[in-house]
């Protein structure tokens, strides 16, 4: 039985992400853990994310979480990023007056602006609801999803990456956001897939799917 760990670091929406990956894949064994090792001897790892940066990363840190995720990324077994379990992954971010995060993507995470406008129309932040993510590259998780498919989103910052090459999607809402990254075995969103049907559902079908090879 293929086995995924979603980490559990006392933070992040887990039992809707477990309960998404059940239903794609039956035959899927769920570990939704803090233990490194069940971390370690699952055949995929899930770093989920809800909440403020600093709290994340602090909480991550203080676990072992970091080291979990370069384990996890040496093995070549398959990672998803999710929400601010991406962003954790960048460099920096302007939150909390400003947080170093994990580095293990150059980047930025910045905020929406505030009086942002589009087509006439105020954009509110928190980013929340449907957008449409353009796909910049041809990779796996993309396989069964149409390009601009729609998305959910729930956010107030947003990810620019410094290596373009590593974009995997974007999305606009009053700036291009990158909202989906690749790296060899490692694929991270902005987004909700478990809360996004369709689209979402499918690529956490693909994910469970992939064998972490481009």
């Amino acid at each position: 039985m293929s086995t995924v760990a979603v980490i559990d670091y006392g933070m992040g929406n887990l039992h809707s992400v477990a309960k998404a990956l059940e239903h794609v894949e039956p035959g899927v064994e769920v570990r939704v853990t803090g233990d490194p090792q069940i971390v370690a001897d699952s055949d995929r790892v899930i770093l989920p994310g809800v909440g403020a940066i600093r709290d994340c990363v602090a909480q991550m840190l203080a676990q072992g979480v970091d080291k979990e995720v370069a384990q996890a990324l040496s093995s070549g077994k398959p990672f998803l990023g999710i929400c601010v379990g991406y962003q954790a992954l960048m460099t920096h971010s302007q939150e909390n007056n400003g947080v170093d995060c994990l580095d293990v993507y150059p980047g930025e995470v910045k905020q929406f602006a505030d009086g942002m406008f589009e087509n006439g129309e105020r954009l509110k932040v928190p980013h929340m609801g449907w957008n449409q993510v353009s796909q910049t590259i041809d990779h796996p998780l993309w396989h069964g999803i149409e390009d601009n498919s729609r998305f959910y989103f729930v956010h107030s910052y947003y990810v620019q990456a410094a290596n373009p090459e590593q974009v995997a999607g974007r999305c606009h809402y009053g700036v291009d956001c990158d909202v989906a990254l690749s790296d060899k075995n490692s694929f991270c969103v902005q987004f909700h897939p478990e809360k996004s049907h369709t689209a979402g559902l499918q690529l956490l079908k693909n994910f469970l799917n992939w064998d972490g090879k481009l």
